[in-house]
């Protein structure tokens, strides 16, 4: 019997050893009960992934939205003259405004001198002026204002100067590597510039975000009352996007002319669920750049299969954490993972690894503890964080001791 419990004891050292080394998982799944979905098919010539469209247009670049996946692209990287369509980021600054309460639609913004002097597009604002943040927010999306959006500019941070640091700083937290601004409309200056990807990005980020700017995007026509010391008169307001009587499924985003930007555009378009992101800068003809967002926006809806796996983790909901007060913690994948094949997709099947990120104590709510790595035939698709939902404490002395306590009670 002395030596059964040894014995027990030992088996019991080692089981305790083996609690704390790290743990990874692997999946392999045909498609798990994850969703597909498979637009329309249409013919196209492959070279390598890309399929070749013909494209008139310097640089553009195709997005999925959800996703991020970029489906084509034409010299995405080069800084280029933007014009208007930098009224995408006055556009998300407004809508942060507007969500972080530092301003409400029905708030009333007092136009300056600077701001009336702007030339270019233009509702014509005066100095002294007021109107409301969202008529102005309405002036800059639907006809492209250059008065309103530096009033705007101005309004949230107080010059026009201000607000174009703020642009700066924005475009530096989202990564767009290509893209500095001089104002807030898009009128000719001295290094404003973007890149088509950033571009992409930008308007993925406004959307993804603040999805009820599609509201004021597809707006095609509207007034606004002009309120100023000679009385009250009406102006009315007609979308600059043609794009959208021109192409089904189109809902936004923003068009930019310059004589010196040529023709640009951050083209969007919804079908069965599925937003694109077609972005075309510097095109010579209002026509061309059209007819490239369709070509791209047709390539993608033509060629597109979604991949969406809405059960991540397959049910479970915890995963191991050594030296802690709790054996495992509690997680969660925030969203659906969705990846966008294009093309030909049956390489062979989706795989799924579970890759430990941190499985030892203290663990914060929020932490990612891992990751879900998808892949086909060798090929990363990509991956999903997984998040921590509690908090789990290091354990100190008398938490193993009482562990142990426990477990060598409960053998006998």
């Amino acid at each position: 019997m002395h030596f059964v419990k040894k014995y027990a004891v030992f088996i019991l050292i080692l089981c305790m050893i083996a609690a704390m080394l790290p743990v990874e998982k692997m999946f392999v799944y045909a498609r798990p009960d994850a969703k597909e979905y498979r637009l329309e098919e249409e013919n196209t010539t492959e070279t390598g992934n890309q399929s070749v469209l013909d494209i008139e247009s310097p640089s553009v670049l195709l997005m999925e939205l959800n996703s991020g996946q970029v489906l084509y692209e034409k010299d995405p990287d080069t800084a280029r003259k933007p014009a208007s369509v930098t009224k995408i980021m006055t556009m998300l600054l407004a809508f942060e405004a507007l969500d972080s309460g530092k301003f409400k639609l029905d708030d009333m913004v007092t136009v300056s001198a600077n701001a009336a002097g702007m030339g270019g597009s233009q509702v014509y604002l005066e100095e002294g002026e007021q109107q409301s943040f969202q008529d102005l927010l309405k002036c800059v999306i639907v006809s492209s204002a250059n008065d309103a959006a530096t009033a705007v500019g101005e309004a949230i941070a107080g010059s026009e100067e201000g607000f174009v640091a703020l642009m700066n700083e924005r475009a530096k937290e989202l990564g767009m590597e290509h893209s500095h601004f001089e104002n807030a409309c898009g009128l000719e200056a001295e290094g404003h510039q973007m890149s088509a990807r950033d571009i992409a990005v930008l308007s993925r980020h406004l959307l993804l975000n603040h999805p009820e700017v599609t509201e004021y995007t597809t707006i095609w026509m509207d007034t606004i009352v002009h309120k100023t010391k000679r009385g009250d008169s009406e102006f009315g307001l007609a979308n600059t996007n043609k794009f959208l009587k021109k192409y089904e499924g189109a809902n936004g985003l923003k068009t930019g002319y310059t004589s010196v930007a040529g023709f640009s555009m951050s083209a969007t378009a919804t079908r069965n669920g599925t937003t694109l992101i077609a972005v075309v800068m510097g095109s010579k003809t209002k026509d061309i750049r059209y007819s490239d967002a369709a070509k791209l926006l047709d390539f993608g809806f033509a060629n597109c299969s979604i991949f969406e796996d809405e059960k991540v983790l397959d049910g479970k909901n915890q995963i191991a954490v050594r030296d802690g007060v709790q054996d495992a913690v509690l997680v969660e994948a925030k969203t659906p993972f969705r990846y966008v094949f294009v093309g030909d997709k049956s390489e062979g099947e989706i795989q799924k690894k579970l890759q430990i990120v941190k499985d030892k104590a203290p663990v914060k709510k929020g932490d990612v503890v891992a990751k879900v790595i998808y892949s086909q035939a060798g090929k990363e698709l990509g991956s999903m964080d997984i998040i921590a939902t509690q908090d789990v404490e290091r354990q100190k002395y008398h938490h193993a001791l009482k562990k142990i306590v426990e477990q060598y009670i409960n053998i006998y």
